[in-house]
């Protein structure tokens, strides 16, 4: 399986998975050029994409959207929620019905060489969910962000990832002194806002197994955040939590204007 972050924070978000001939995006938060250009990069045109799949409604996950289903016939896969919330928060993105696949939480998406889970997560949107992604050779990819919160039903979905997408919007100092009014402080700070450095930190250690190699950092606020205070906070977690110096796994911040490296798992 192949993974690669085309973009990632509170301007737009976008994961590009392979696996044999299915090629799908997880968001697609950016420009339709964006995209493309990202994805030719790595040798990949959008006539190759055999889905989108949209974890909520709001503007950084699903920009890119109308013209990426319009120019090149992309079929798209969200929850009931998310289409409702998309007609009714974005009047200008008009989707074609049949491409439209509605996915439920808990219930698995198989496309050719992928399968894709849906779980739900504690977010302000309309039935928002996370995504576990597996291989027929038994790789696994999750993806975990934009959630306040999480909890058992969220470790048994992620748990045994080769490679996790986590969040990690916030550094606490940051936020409570930065230059965001009360009320947004406390929605991204609530139990369906978004995950800290710290939560992000100890979700890591929740999960940590053998069969974890690679942790990608996402979601970071511009204002409120910056790579080097998420990684750093999350390594002093995970000494706390672990007593272990040395990570057993390789970890990075998603750059938010800059694609990752494609990882193989």
């Amino acid at each position: 399986m192949k993974v690669c972050c085309i973009a990632s924070g509170s301007s737009g978000n976008c994961v590009y998975i392979n696996e044999g001939d299915t090629h799908i995006l997880v968001d697609a938060g950016v420009s339709r050029k964006r995209i493309v250009d990202s994805l030719k990069r790595i040798n990949v045109t959008p006539d190759m994409l055999t889905g989108i799949f949209v974890t909520h409604e709001h503007v950084d996950h699903i920009k890119g959207i109308k013209i990426l289903e319009k120019m090149y016939n992309i079929d798209l896969y969200a929850t009931n929620g998310t289409f409702d919330g998309i007609r009714k928060n974005c009047n200008d993105i008009l989707l074609d019905s049949d491409k439209m696949h509605v996915i439920h939480a808990d219930e698995e998406v198989v496309l050719n060489d992928l399968t894709i889970l849906p779980f739900n997560i504690s977010h302000d949107a309309n039935e928002p969910v996370g995504f576990t992604i597996e291989s027929q050779t038994n790789r696994k990819f999750s993806i975990v962000t934009d959630l306040g919160k999480y909890d058992d039903y969220t470790l048994n979905h992620v748990k045994d990832s080769e490679m996790l997408y986590v969040e990690a919007n916030y550094d606490e100092s940051m936020i409570e002194t930065g230059p965001y009014p009360y009320h947004l402080k406390r929605r991204i700070q609530s139990e369906r806002g978004h995950l800290s450095n710290v939560d992000s930190g100890n979700l890591i250690c929740d999960v940590l197994s053998d069969r974890l190699k690679i942790i990608c950092l996402a979601h970071l606020s511009k204002e409120n955040n910056m790579p080097e205070i998420a990684c750093e906070t999350v390594k002093c977690t995970f000494w706390e939590r672990t007593g272990m110096q040395e990570l057993p796994f390789r970890l990075f911040a998603a750059k938010r204007n800059e694609m990752s490296e494609v990882f193989v798992l």
